[in-house]
């Protein structure tokens, strides 16, 4: 299996050596690496896309332990219900309710004010379905809390969790958000 990009200082960390193995072992069986590097900074969003299969939260997951990482993310809300809503939330899940979104991003921005450290992971897609454009809340969020946001990009195509590259979005978002979408177009997903 090849080296799995190691964490700065800075990052926060779930400092389990026992899920470190767990996620490489499970990126590996699954024929998956990853290559890139996760910024050596305390708070950013990661956008990660694309978003067309169950199986990217099990490879994203996989990847997350692999590497150490703590970050939340989040999530429709009916995947905290039942028996899996505890394990969601251990993870870092945050659960939305997609039909009624009000205020995610202003509550993300003030959670990211809030801690020291945080990670905070979003699927800009909104959705496994077939989107026309990206969902620009993730840029927002970013600006508002003044921090960075890593592309995550799921290639299907080569079975690698490419990080990179970091963003630190503007005033212009509709136009980031044209650049990401145009830099994920290239990107296979499970499903096209």
């Amino acid at each position: 299996m090849s080296a799995i990009p190691a964490l700065g200082a800075e990052v926060p960390r779930r400092a389990s050596r026992a899920l470190v193995f767990f996620g490489r072992v499970l990126l590996g069986a699954l024929r998956w690496r990853v290559e890139g590097e996760i910024p050596n900074l305390p708070k950013f969003v990661i956008a990660v896309a694309p978003h067309t299969s169950n199986w990217d939260f099990v490879v994203g997951m996989a990847a997350m332990f692999a590497l150490d990482l703590r970050l939340t993310f989040i999530g429709k809300h009916t995947l905290f219900a039942g028996p899996l809503a505890p394990l969601m939330r251990w993870m870092g899940g945050i659960p939305v309710d997609r039909s009624s979104p009000h205020g995610v991003v202003g509550e993300s921005v003030r959670a990211f004010a809030d801690v020291e450290r945080r990670v905070l992971a979003i699927a800009p897609q909104g959705t496994r379905s077939p989107v026309a454009h990206f969902k620009s809340g993730f840029l927002h969020i970013a600006r508002g809390a003044s921090v960075p946001v890593l592309l995550a990009a799921l290639d299907y195509g080569t079975r690698i969790v490419r990080l990179g590259p970091l963003i630190h979005p503007g005033a212009d978002v509709e136009a980031e958000r044209a650049q990401i979408e145009e830099f994920f177009s290239k990107v296979r997903g499970r499903r096209r």
